[in-house]
């Protein structure tokens, strides 16, 4: 078992104390919080998430005192971080992550996607996305499976022909500047991003380099509905706080007024077109 696990199991069993000293049962607990036994019994047993309401309802529940709650809440968060690390999530690789990905977009209602550095991963072409995984598993050290990968990330696409889904994709022109992949495979990506430019269920933008930002962007991150993941060198963090995900919403939408559309950003992937052009007719 791995030290993870032990952990987890760890709280699950701190959990089930406060409730036994409270001299509740997993039945008469359930009856409290409005939950149902099996849901007792599996948060304990380490066999479901626990989120940071449930544990506020356990501290409520059995009348533990704020720093009992604080101390629960805090545990929480560290293993909800250590769960998200690079490290447990690409293991096997990268194709699980992106399953992860298509379940949270397939029903999505609204997607928000931002990035600094690279092609956003939704409005990727296949032989871009290559690249970006075999750079991932360089730095990750993890195992392989970049065929794998890039075809579920592929299939993910197919939100963005769902008339049902709002997609709003910030190209940044730094990131686009920046080579990921050879030339003539840049030049491909970028014919891409122009044929998706004008489909009628995608919003698409760029970021030009020369415009003064109201705000400086730290990191890229995506929105959707009400979460968002932000991407690390070491994890992927889950936001779901209300304020945190307007205060996302704002950046979102600042960047998005600083941004081109139309033939402005059709000006600008022609440009880049030709520049990856001229050098992969280089000698």
């Amino acid at each position: 078992m791995s030290d993870f696990d032990t952990r987890r199991l760890a709280f699950g069993d701190a959990l089930r104390r406060l409730r036994v000293e409270a001299g509740l049962s997993g039945k008469q607990f359930a009856q409290r919080a409005g939950w149902t036994p099996s849901k007792v019994s599996r948060i304990e047993t380490a066999n479901q998430s626990v989120s940071d309401a449930d544990v506020v309802v356990y501290c409520r529940v059995v009348g533990a005192d704020e720093a009992v709650e604080a101390e629960l809440r805090q545990e929480l968060r560290e293993i909800r971080l250590e769960a998200a690390s690079w490290k447990r999530q690409l293991r096997s690789g990268n194709r699980a992550r992106q399953e992860y990905g298509r379940q949270l977009e397939q029903d999505a209602e609204r997607i928000r996607l931002f990035e600094i550095a690279m092609v956003p991963g939704l409005v990727q072409t296949a032989e871009y996305a290559r690249h970006v995984f075999e750079a991932v598993a360089v730095l990750h050290q993890n195992q392989r499976d970049v065929a794998e990968s890039v075809e579920r990330r592929m299939a993910r696409q197919e939100v963005l022909y769902r008339p049902g889904t709002e997609v709003e994709v910030i190209c940044a022109e730094a990131g686009l500047r920046h080579p990921i992949a050879p030339p003539e495979v840049m030049v491909g990506q970028l014919d891409r991003l122009l044929a998706l430019a004008g489909m009628s269920t995608l919003r698409l933008a760029v970021l030009p380099m020369d415009v003064r930002l109201r705000v400086v962007p730290q990191h890229g991150f995506v929105i959707i509905d009400d979460l968002v993941l932000v991407e690390t060198v070491n994890t992927e963090m889950t936001v779901t706080d209300p304020e945190d995900l307007d205060r996302f919403h704002r950046l979102f939408d600042v960047l998005l007024a600083a941004s081109v559309e139309g033939a402005e950003a059709r000006a600008v992937l022609h440009g880049l077109i030709e520049r990856y052009t001229a050098l992969a007719e280089e000698p």
